[in-house]
């Protein structure tokens, strides 16, 4: 296994296979990364240290289970590190309905996507990219960021009517431009 034997050579220091490393997860991780921040900028900061995290910690990566898991973990915490301790928003109710969002992907690309997402305010962002994008469960994400398990559906549902709007604008948008 290539990917086995690049980890144990990081675990030995070897410049080269970290570089290596970085680059097999580079595109990946760095989209990971995008989820969690806000903006391109801070996105690029959050990769950055959680790589030297990882390479930091390697010694601790077991084998068991996946390398990439492991990472992605270690990543995605690092990103939330700059929001412990701040509030989230407290829950208004908790009889909450779920928001369909319907998409034309054709209208839509990934980009936008992705830009309308980061534009999200922290909380939303947070809560809708850990629930939705990386199928954390409201249990885990509450005991992630120190808060309720309501707040975390709270701020997904809010997170959700937000991207629905924004979506529905670029929608109608996109019909009065076609439309002349």
């Amino acid at each position: 296994m290539v990917l086995e034997k690049l980890i144990s050579e990081c675990q030995k220091n070897q410049p080269k296979a970290q570089e290596q490393l970085y680059r097999l997860f580079e595109k990946k991780f760095f989209g990971l990364c995008l989820k969690y921040s806000s903006s391109y900028a801070d996105a690029q900061d959050n990769f950055q240290e959680g790589f030297l995290i990882i390479f930091r910690k390697i010694n601790q990566y077991s084998g068991k289970g996946s390398f990439e898991g492991w990472a992605k973990r270690i990543l995605i915490n690092n990103a939330l590190q700059k929001y412990k301790g701040v509030r989230f928003m407290e829950v208004l109710t908790d009889n909450i309905p779920d928001v369909d969002i319907e998409i034309d992907e054709e209208e839509l690309s990934l980009d936008y996507l992705m830009q309308i997402i980061q534009e999200l305010p922290d909380q939303y962002r947070i809560v809708f990219s850990l629930y939705v994008l990386d199928d954390y469960s409201h249990q885990e994400i509450s005991e992630m960021l120190s808060i309720s398990t309501g707040t975390t559906k709270s701020n997904l549902h809010r997170a959700r009517l937000l991207l629905k709007e924004k979506i529905e604008k670029k929608t109608v948008t996109n019909l009065k431009k076609s439309a002349k």
